[in-house]
């Protein structure tokens, strides 16, 4: 069962879930006070440098990565009509890393 907390930053309440014994911070709390803050979370999503580093994330931490659909998605990742988001991104590679 996923227990969470809340830690304050900068005077933003930010959620942190445990779940399996890891960590997660909710994304979507950080960016709330932000103007289109879901966007940002879009844009990093489509960014290669964050889907290379979660997919390294993914390959070190879980066995069960499908690491060939993760290099369709790097292969892709930048390019104009590439998007991206958690569901899918976990639906394709058996992440753990993020979820939705």
């Amino acid at each position: 069962m996923a227990k969470s907390k809340v830690i304050e930053v900068m005077g933003s309440k930010i959620t942190i879930i445990s779940r399996n014994n890891r960590d997660y911070i909710s994304l979507t709390d950080m960016v709330r006070h932000f103007e289109d803050g879901s966007i940002l979370i879009e844009k990093w999503l489509r960014n290669k440098n964050t889907i290379e580093f979660i997919g390294i994330w993914e390959q070190i931490n879980n066995e069960n990565f499908n690491s060939p659909e993760f290099e369709g998605i790097k292969n892709e990742a930048g390019l104009n009509r590439f998007t991206l988001s958690v569901k899918k991104w976990i639906e394709h590679t058996n992440a753990i890393g993020l979820f939705a």
